[in-house]
């Protein structure tokens, strides 16, 4: 797996990343406790037309780092550090949740890199009951890691999902889905909802250039509809899209997900000014 070092406001980090496919370069920044792997599925469909790269960042996956507080900033310059490496000038960029404020942040402060962009479940600025919401998250994971609980799975589940995903589980396959967040958490993730708390692109967004879908949950319990509303708002080039499902649209319904990303990147690679009708 190819690895890059790159510096960081605490120290050095040694980015491990995934490079699969042929033709323009898309790079794939995942959500709050995720890795790489959430990208896969995406990764299948579109690796016979894009060359595609995830990545993992601090916290996460097979990177490794200095173990101590790290920013939105830190976490840009980790991507645009893994792309450098791969020999992607320039690419269209992908972020879903956190992912969607270090892909901002990107493309803001680089913004001749990125060919287009998406922000899946994004914001612009932690406000006071985010805050309060990341905090919970916080305390949950250290309750688990000292007593041995699935309490932050137990809740994320709570919170990921839409009436879609209630409305055909049972309890059985409930508890399933419970597990598998359990083996999904990253050991990180405290250090990286603490980057949760800090985001404000507040300053940054009019400096972004590339086309940019944002792309909202219609039932996201955790990032509201009006935040995106925001970021469209916000950013020049932006329009404004909505999948029925609630935070963890990748999971929940994914072929609606990536019919969305699949669709931009298919109209911006053709036509670079253009966003097409997904409504």
């Amino acid at each position: 797996m190819p690895t890059t070092t790159v510096q960081l406001s605490g120290g050095n980090a040694t980015v491990a990343y995934e490079i699969t496919g042929t033709g323009p370069g898309v790079v794939l920044v995942h959500g709050t406790s995720a890795g790489r792997a959430q990208w896969a599925p995406l990764t299948a469909e579109i690796a016979d037309r894009y060359t595609v790269l995830a990545l993992d960042y601090s916290g996460s996956g097979d990177t490794v780092d200095h173990g101590g507080p790290l920013t939105l900033g830190d976490l840009a310059a980790e991507v645009r550090a893994a792309a450098d490496h791969a020999g992607l000038d320039r690419f269209h960029l992908v972020g879903h949740s956190l992912g969607s404020a270090i892909a901002a942040h990107l493309a803001a402060t680089d913004p001749q890199r990125v060919r287009s962009l998406l922000l899946h479940a994004g914001w612009v600025r932690t406000d006071t009951r985010m805050d309060a919401e990341f905090r919970y998250w916080i305390g949950l994971f250290r309750a688990d890691a000292e007593h041995g609980t699935t309490l932050l799975a137990q809740h994320l589940t709570l919170a990921a999902f839409g009436p879609g995903y209630w409305s055909r589980i049972s309890a059985e396959e409930h508890a399933a889905v419970v597990k598998q967040f359990v083996e999904m958490i990253a050991p990180g993730t405290d250090r990286q909802t603490e980057v949760d708390r800090t985001v404000d692109l507040s300053g940054l967004l009019d400096r972004i250039t590339a086309p940019t879908l944002v792309l909202a949950s219609a039932h996201d319990r955790i990032i509201p509809a009006e935040q995106q509303q925001q970021l469209v708002a916000a950013i020049p080039d932006a329009r404004y899209a909505e999948i029925d499902a609630g935070h963890g649209a990748p999971a929940e319904a994914p072929e609606d997900f990536h019919a969305k990303i699949i669709g931009f990147l298919g109209a911006q690679s053709a036509e670079p000014r253009k966003t097409p009708d997904i409504q």
